[in-house]
């Protein structure tokens, strides 16, 4: 936020330490930050009322806030945005908090979700928060498609990749299917199959279609769409996305009004609902993004924060996210490296088994 940014420079020293002993302060203990607290140990000698007029100052400027009547403050959301970007200090990676990843992940046995979801306890072990990690999509070549009926609306496509690796996932068929239909949809996409992968047969079954519509049943060309759309990004979330911890967060909440905020994001990503959110932030870039509050839809109702790195394959391609999630007030300048280096461990794998 470059509004933040210029707040920041333009104050003077006595205001900067202030407010950065006020955001320590409370992501320490959680609690609102007095005067009287900041005169002890303050590098200048001032009074408390001096402290308490610059904490008016830094409360007018949207970057302080008053929980209750009472001398104490804590940072706002644009205060502790401001003071991520500009003044937090990011630790090296705690030898101890580093041992605990490797030990965890040392038996790299199994397959890649095995693997994921020991790195998702490991997170969510190390950081006391909820850890979020989203598993690569398999893009191997495809090797054979088939359709099976199971009901009048239940249907099963069944995915061979031509590495060995076979994916079944339930779809809702167009009404009016029969076997011969089902036979014919998987016909017609096996003869384009031709060693493609997923992505790049979607692209070429498009332009199939438009070119042989007169030719191509009806039901068959909508079971296609419906077929292949189970592979699409927002069906493949729910088995991509793996969370952890959720416990630890339940924990820290203060208040029956938080724990029912936090239940609520848990339940959002258990439904999957809002997942395209956290599937955006794994092509966004490389490093450490942190999201505070509302910053993103899907933390927005429990005001918790997500610190979050996108991890690489052998071809330096994005292809998933770690993360951790917890309440405003988390550790940054633990997290971030934690966060960091277990996304850079986690692409490593990756890669060495690709």
């Amino acid at each position: 936020m470059s509004d933040s940014k210029d707040i920041l420079g333009e104050m003077n020293d006595r205001s900067r330490e202030v407010f950065r002993r006020v955001v320590e302060g409370y992501l320490a203990t959680g609690d609102p930050v007095g005067s009287r607290t900041l005169t002890r140990d303050f590098s200048e000698k001032v009074s408390a009322a001096t402290i308490r007029n610059v904490m008016q100052d830094l409360e007018f400027l949207g970057l302080l806030d008053s929980p209750h009547v009472s001398a104490g403050r804590i940072p706002s959301q644009q205060g502790l945005r401001m003071f991520v970007d500009g003044l937090l200090e990011v630790r090296d990676l705690d030898r101890g908090d580093q041992q605990k990843i490797d030990d965890t992940l040392g038996a790299n046995g199994g397959d890649v979700g095995t693997m994921l979801d020991r790195v998702g306890a490991a997170l969510s072990g190390v950081t006391h928060g909820a850890s979020l990690v989203l598993a690569p999509k398999h893009e191997a070549p495809i090797k054979h498609i088939e359709f099976v009926s199971l009901a009048h609306d239940r249907a099963l496509v069944v995915l061979v990749m031509a590495d060995g690796h076979v994916e079944n996932r339930l779809f809702t068929p167009p009404p009016g299917q029969t076997p011969s239909s089902m036979r014919e949809a998987a016909n017609f996409l096996n003869a384009l199959i031709e060693g493609r992968t997923l992505s790049e047969l979607q692209t070429v079954i498009r332009e199939e279609i438009n070119k042989r519509r007169q030719e191509i049943d009806k039901l068959s060309r909508a079971l296609i769409d419906s077929g292949l759309a189970a592979w699409a990004d927002d069906g493949t979330a729910d088995e991509r996305l793996i969370v952890r911890g959720r416990s630890n967060l339940l924990g820290d909440a203060q208040g029956e009004e938080e724990l029912e905020l936090i239940r609520t994001l848990f339940d959002d990503l258990e439904r999957k609902r809002d997942i395209a959110e956290f599937l955006e932030l794994a092509d966004q870039g490389d490093g450490v993004r942190i999201f505070i509050g509302s910053e993103n839809k899907l933390f927005s109702l429990s005001g918790s924060s997500l610190v979050v790195s996108p991890y690489m394959n052998s071809d330096r391609k994005i292809v998933g996210a770690v993360g951790v999630i917890g309440p405003k007030r988390l550790n940054y300048g633990r997290i971030v490296p934690i966060v960091d280096y277990t996304a850079q461990l986690v692409g490593k794998l990756i890669s060495d088994r690709t």
